[in-house]
């Protein structure tokens, strides 16, 4: 499906660009990774855009989060882009 499918794919990682400083397309296929590994090598390959949530406090610590309200976060985020244009 994710090879075939026209859509920007958007993977979850740690490590990606922070979600509130990046573009995002109005249309794609989000792609969250499990709490323990995270997205498999084989998927990343296929994703067109890397995003993070944010860590936040002054150390920067923040562990994973739930990948519910992670979910929850982004598609919120998706959401207020695509209604303030």
């Amino acid at each position: 499906f994710l090879k075939d499918s026209a859509l920007k794919k958007i993977g979850t990682f740690m490590d990606g660009e922070n979600v509130y400083k990046t573009i995002l397309p109005e249309k794609g296929i989000l792609i969250m990774g499990n709490e323990a590994n995270g997205i498999s090598k084989d998927i990343e390959a296929l994703s067109d855009l890397k995003i993070a949530i944010p860590r936040f406090g002054e150390l920067q610590e923040t562990e994973s989060l739930n990948v519910a309200t992670a979910t929850a976060i982004l598609l919120s985020e998706f959401k207020r882009n695509s209604t303030e244009k």
